[in-house]
């Protein structure tokens, strides 16, 4: 059995702390009006089915830099400093303890087999129709996955299954990009 060590909402709230560490409340506000636009592109584009999307990205990570400006203005700091907001301290405290939660269902359910714990990230996977042009509008899935090498195959099993939404015809994936956490970052 396993557990994963992060979430996908998880990686995108803590990518914004790690992004604003050191941050002027002039600068938060860029990046949360910067969040604001991703999410209303995200709100525009086709809506993917399930989870992780970009629309679920953005609107956390919105969120988040509206929560950290809110902090900052509270607290009166001069720069945001994760070590002096509580949120942050809880949610490690409360993913720790998700952690040890599932960990110890999982390894119930199994048996008492040892639980592995499993550090993933998200891709976003473009893939197009094979043989449609270049102007056609490309198909984007987010997937949670180990590596990218594994989110490819996990993206064409999804392409491929039987019953899918995309069986109009063959599809070649053409990019596979690492969107949480921010590629090199404490992975």
């Amino acid at each position: 059995m396993s557990v994963y060590e992060y979430h996908p909402d998880e990686l995108a709230r803590l990518n914004v702390v790690r992004r604003a560490s050191g941050l002027s409340l002039s600068q938060l506000r860029e990046h949360w009006q910067a969040a604001q636009g991703r999410e209303e592109r995200a709100l525009a584009a086709p809506q993917e089915p399930r989870k992780p999307t970009e629309l679920d990205i953005a609107s956390c990570q919105r969120m988040e830099w509206a929560r950290i400006i809110r902090v900052m203005t509270e607290r009166q700091m001069p720069v945001y400093s994760p070590d002096a907001d509580p949120r942050v301290a809880r949610r490690e405290e409360q993913r720790t303890q998700r952690m040890a939660a599932e960990a110890a269902w999982d390894e119930h359910a199994a048996g008492g087999l040892p639980v592995e714990v499993l550090r993933h990230r998200v891709y976003r996977v473009t893939a197009r129709q094979a043989g449609s042009s270049t102007g056609d509008l490309p198909l984007i899935r987010h997937i949670f996955a180990a590596s990218g090498a594994a989110a490819v195959e996990r993206a064409q099993a999804i392409l491929s299954r039987p019953g899918s939404p995309y069986q109009d015809g063959p599809h070649r994936i053409i990019s596979v990009e690492q969107v949480l956490p921010e590629p090199g970052e404490f992975f």
